[in-house]
């Protein structure tokens, strides 16, 4: 089987894809899933599940869900249920089972490097290879305690990163025209994420929208200053100097560095 968590959470089992409708199973899934071949005990699993508000019978409902997750996890042509229980708590076993995560966070660390080396093709390779392991955005339902919450923040990062790396990438690629619709769309839905707005108006600059880059510029420090009290950082306020200078560096594909 393979587990895929970048993105709504399910099972794949040959052609088989298998949700979860329950939520609370689904929560517990992703925390065995998250914590896979450690030991989580009940107290974290019922905090994950309810918060400070536990029910009187918690013990019990926890009991319940793990019972439904194994259910949902049994194949017939498997003996062992890959949910076991521990003397300190219960584990997921992964066996000959495969996660989606470590594949993309293998893509992306491979991309990291080939980058610094300027290998900026292959770079941009692996960058897009990790972001089509993704499936969909992660679920508001897969839960906000210590575990999960903790696990979904720095996913959504991690997504994010590599989408500015491959950004960045493909600058060096001199494929600025391409990315500048993705990059209003981006910085749209992550208004305060300053190195989209970089980004778009390296990408405006190069395309001959001189104007329109400009503009960008406006707009991320009225964002910034209306939803933070703050200027831009030196990076943007570099580059819009730069380009009111018509700096012919701009046009070099090596002013963008992957980080």
């Amino acid at each position: 089987m393979r587990y895929e968590i970048l993105g709504p959470l399910r099972v794949v089992d040959g052609d088989d894809h298998s949700f979860i409708s329950a939520q609370k199973v689904e929560t517990l899934f992703a925390v065995l899933l998250i914590r896979a071949e450690q030991v989580v005990t009940p107290d974290q699993l019922m905090t994950e599940l309810w918060g400070d508000q536990l029910p009187k019978r918690a013990t019990a409902g926890l009991h319940v869900y793990i019972s439904q997750l194994r259910k949902f996890l049994h194949r017939p042509h498997r003996q062992d249920n890959p949910v076991v229980t521990q003397q300190t708590g219960y584990m997921l076993r992964m066996g000959s089972d495969q996660l989606d995560l470590p594949l993309f966070l293998d893509l992306v660390a491979q991309g990291r490097t080939l980058a610094k080396e300027r290998c900026f093709e292959e770079a941009s390779d692996r960058f897009e290879r990790a972001l089509g392991l993704w499936h969909g955005p992660l679920p508001g339902t897969l839960g906000n305690g210590p575990i999960t919450g903790g696990f979904s923040t720095w996913l959504t990062e991690s997504r994010m990163e590599c989408q500015e790396m491959l950004t960045d990438a493909r600058l060096h690629l001199g494929r600025h025209r391409e990315l500048i619709g993705r990059l209003y769309s981006l910085s749209a839905e992550n208004p305060l994420r300053e190195t989209l707005y970089r980004q778009l108006m390296l990408a405006l600059y190069r395309s001959e929208r001189k104007a329109d880059a400009l503009r960008v510029y406006q707009n991320a420090r009225r964002t910034l200053n209306d939803e933070l009290g703050l200027e831009p950082c030196r990076a943007l306020r570099d580059l819009q100097q730069a380009i009111l200078a018509d700096d012919q560096r701009l046009n070099s594909f090596a002013v963008s560095p992957v980080a």
